[in-house]
């Protein structure tokens, strides 16, 4: 039983992460014709990287494990579906500017609704909090702790890049009041 409930987990994820690449893909072609600049496009490939490795160590962990879960695993299966509802409203705050990549229209104006009224970057907020707790639900602690310091290194790096990009080509230093700071 537990490996059925592992394995839907990895293949609703999976299946999900697919659906959103050939989003991101639909949104980059649809940016780039209206000028958008990729940054850092050299970074990209060390996400992927790093979610491959991660689910291929989820998965280890998972065999290795039996699939077992801990006594809280409902508690952490219901977070995980509370993630994934505020990953759709990021997706849909966004809309086209949504994306895998680091993609700036110059000139754009930021989008500041939906969860980005509260805080500058929650998808990368869910992403990390999300890979940590399926990690947890099948007692894949390495996977866990390979997460989050894998998120700290690269989105550290990228959140960089992120605010520096948005701060020189649009208004992202006066919409979230970063206009001296990001200088």
């Amino acid at each position: 039983m537990n490996g059925s409930f592992f394995f839907l987990m990895l293949f609703f994820v999976v299946g999900q992460r697919w659906y959103e690449l050939r989003l991101a893909q639909k949104h980059e072609r649809i940016l780039k014709k209206l000028g958008a600049l990729e940054i850092a496009p050299d970074t990209y490939k060390y996400i992927v990287l790093f979610h491959v490795t991660y689910f291929l160590m989820l998965i280890g962990e998972g065999v290795q494990n039996h699939f077992s879960r801990p006594d809280w695993w409902l508690f952490l299966t219901v977070t995980f579906c509370i993630l994934q509802g505020f990953r759709v409203w990021v997706i849909q705050s966004l809309g086209v500017f949504w994306n895998t990549k680091i993609l700036i229209l110059p000139g754009a104006d930021v989008v500041k609704r939906g969860p980005y009224r509260w805080i500058r970057h929650p998808n990368y907020f869910i992403v990390v909090v999300e890979l940590i707790t399926l990690a947890l639900l099948f007692q894949a602690y390495w996977t866990a702790l390979f997460s989050c310091i894998g998120n700290a290194i690269l989105l550290n790096q990228r959140i960089r890049f992120e605010e520096e990009a948005l701060s020189s080509h649009t208004n992202y230093g006066e919409k979230f009041g970063l206009k001296d700071e990001a200088r």
